[in-house]
C-alpha cells in the first residue's frame, strides 16, 4: 500500500518525467546525433548524470531506504533536482547553439539533434518543477537545502564551475596581481559554498564549534564584499586599454557577467541568512 500511494504523488510522476526525458536525450544523440568534442561529451554527461541521480532518487524512495542512506534525506534530494535543473539548462543552451545554430539542412542527424534539444529543455523544465514541489514553503520545518538559501548555495557553487571554465588558462588571469584576487575569489568562495552544501547533506553542521546560522550571515556578508571587488577589477584590468595590453576575448566578457551575475547571487543570499539570523535570535 505505501508503494501505491508513492506512485500517485505529483513528485513521483514528475521524476519519472524528468527520468524519461533525461534518458530521450542523450540516447537520441548517441544512438544518430552524430556529435562530438568537448561540449558534445559536456552535454551527454548532464543528461547521464541526471538521468543516473534520478533513478537512484526513485529507487530509494520507491524501496523505503531513506532511513538507510548515508545522506540526509531531507537535504540531498532537492539538492540533485537543483543541480540537474541547471546541468540540463546549461546542457539545453549549449547543444542548441554548437549543434543546430545556423543548420538549414533537414536529415536524419538533424532531427535526431532536434529530438534531443527538446527534450532536455523538457528535463529541464521537469527538474525545475521538482525543486518547487520540494522546497520549504513559509512556516514549514524542512532541511536547509530546502531553503532560499540553501537552493541559492548550489547556484552559487554552479555559476563558480562555469566560470572555472573559461578561466582555466593561467594566461587569462596571470598577467596582474588583481586578476590573480578575481581567481581567488573564485577559489575561495566556491570552495567554502560546496563545503556547506556537503556537511548540509552529510548533517554535519552540528561540529561547527559556532552556530550554523551565524557563520552562514558571516560567510555571506563576506562573499559579497569579495565577488564585489572581483566585479569591479575583472572589467578594469581585462577591458581598460591602461591595464590590458592585448583585444579582450569574448570569454573575459563571460567571466565579467558571470561574476556579476554571482555577486547578485550572494547578494540575496546575504539577505535571506540575515532573515534566518534573526528568526533564531
Amino acid at each position: 500500500m505505501p508503494l501505491l500511494v508513492l506512485m500517485t504523488s505529483r513528485l513521483t510522476w514528475v521524476r519519472l518525467a524528468a527520468l524519461l526525458f533525461t534518458c530521450v536525450a542523450f540516447s537520441v544523440v548517441s544512438h544518430g546525433g552524430f556529435v562530438n568534442g568537448g561540449m558534445a561529451d559536456w552535454c551527454i554527461f548532464c543528461w547521464a548524470f541526471s538521468f543516473a541521480g534520478t533513478l537512484l532518487v526513485l529507487v530509494v524512495e520507491l524501496m523505503g531506504l531513506q532511513s538507510r542512506a548515508p545522506v540526509s534525506w531531507k537535504n540531498f534530494p532537492i539538492t540533485f533536482a537543483c543541480y540537474a535543473s541547471l546541468l540540463c539548462l546549461s546542457a539545453s543552451i549549449i547543444f542548441s547553439l554548437y549543434f543546430l545554430n545556423g543548420e538549414m539542412r533537414r536529415d536524419e542527424v538533424q532531427d535526431h539533434r532536434i529530438v534531443s534539444s527538446v527534450f532536455s529543455c523538457l528535463a529541464t523544465v521537469a527538474y525545475f518543477v521538482e525543486v518547487s514541489l520540494t522546497r520549504a514553503q513559509p512556516g514549514e520545518v524542512a532541511g536547509y537545502m530546502a531553503t532560499v538559501p540553501g537552493l541559492l548555495k548550489v547556484c552559487e557553487t554552479f555559476v563558480a564551475s562555469v566560470i572555472f571554465l573559461f578561466v582555466s588558462d593561467p594566461a587569462s588571469y596571470d598577467s596582474h596581481s588583481a586578476l590573480k584576487w578575481c581567481m581567488a575569489v573564485y577559489c575561495i568562495c566556491f570552495v567554502i559554498s560546496a563545503a556547506i552544501v556537503v556537511m548540509c547533506i552529510v548533517e554535519c553542521t552540528g561540529c561547527l564549534p559556532f552556530p550554523f546560522a551565524c557563520f552562514l550571515s558571516a560567510y555571506a556578508l563576506l562573499a559579497v564584499v569579495m565577488y564585489l571587488t572581483a566585479a569591479v577589477i575583472w572589467p578594469v584590468f581585462k577591458f581598460d586599454s591602461h591595464y590590458s595590453r592585448s583585444s579582450s576575448r569574448p570569454d573575459d566578457k563571460l567571466v565579467a557577467v558571470l561574476t556579476a551575475l554571482n555577486f547578485l547571487i550572494y547578494l540575496a543570499d546575504l539577505e535571506y541568512s540575515a532573515q534566518l539570523v534573526s528568526v533564531k535570535v
